[in-house]
Parts: structure tokens; sequence; C-alpha cells
């Protein structure tokens, strides 16, 4: 699996299929995660192998993923929270090779046990970008050969979007962790 792949994974962000859903700037992230997000937890990748993930503070408003899979070297991220109505949302910068734009994810933290990450539907995205409640364009995601679209809205406008309730289909799960350790 790809390093990149590794993380939008691991944070959800989240690749479906080689589809990418990028911003050019994050939502807002001037808010503490729940305590339940930081420390150990676990699951299999798409091939069934061990995947650990490690979160941590990384600064004021900033928050550290170190992720390793079985027979690679570990990877770090580093990404934002934020919080609006009843959803958590993360946002990380892609490799400049895929453009160094932004992914948003959610996530919800199920009895302090579990971590279920969030990605959001890319082709339901791509729908609100052509009757134009988004504005951006599709794109290419270089070295998959997928597909994505990059959203230029405002981020207030994406976050409106977002929590529309209207919209409450528009993320899919992409991992789902389990509390590892203490």
């Amino acid at each position: 699996m790809k390093a990149w792949r590794v993380v939008l994974l691991t944070l959800s962000f989240l690749m479906l299929g080689g589809c990418l859903v990028t911003f050019p700037q994050p939502l807002p992230g001037n808010q503490a995660a729940p305590k339940g997000l930081l420390g150990k937890w676990q699951s299999k990748d798409a091939w069934g192998e061990p995947l650990q993930l490690v979160i941590s503070r990384s600064g004021a408003d900033a928050y550290k993923a170190v992720a390793t899979a079985k027979g690679k070297a570990p990877e770090e991220y580093v990404f934002t929270v934020s919080r609006h109505g009843n959803r958590w949302y993360l946002s990380a910068r892609v490799p400049q090779t895929l453009g160094g734009n932004f992914v948003i994810g959610g996530f919800d933290i199920v009895d302090g046990k579990q971590l279920v990450v969030y990605d959001l539907d890319l082709q339901q995205v791509q729908q609100a970008v052509d009757s134009k409640e988004l504005s951006g364009h599709s794109t290419e995601v270089p070295q998959d050969n997928g597909e994505g679209v990059l959203v230029d809205s405002p981020p207030a406008r994406v976050l409106a979007y977002l929590e529309d309730p209207a919209n409450s289909d528009l993320f899919v799960e992409a991992a789902r962790f389990q509390r590892s350790g203490k």
C-alpha cells in the first residue's frame, strides 16, 4: 500500500478505489480533539495485515498520527480537528505529488474503544459541484490513475454543505480501529 494511502485510510481520509476529494484549505482547526482520540489504535489493512496507529498532540492545534503497517516503515502525518454540530472533522494535507491540497474526513469515538473514520463520498461531492451547490472541478489523481474532485468553495460554504441534514449520507465509513493497550 502506498504511504499516502496508509494515511488516507488510517485517518480516513480516506481513499475509496483511487478516488479523492480535496480542498485548497482545511476546515479551521482551532479546537482540542476529544481525549479519547489520543492513544494507540489497531486495525487490519485491506489485505488483513495488522495496522497500528498512534495519535498524539503535535503543537497547540495539531495532532500527529503515526501509522505502522506490517513490513513498512512508520509514516507520520499531521492533522487538525474541529467540531461542528454533532460531528467531528479532521483535515490533513496530502503530499505535493497529489496536489498538496487537503482532505477532510469525519470521525467518531464509540464507547472510548473504537475509532471510526469516515470519508466523503466522491460521487455525491461531484454531483454537488455539477449542480453548483459547491464550486470545484474534476481532477486526475497522479500516480494512481484515479479520478478526484477539487472543491474550491470557501471553508464556510463547505461546512454549511457538510452540516446540511439533506447530506447526512455524505460520509461513508472508511476505517474502524480498536483501542490498543492503555
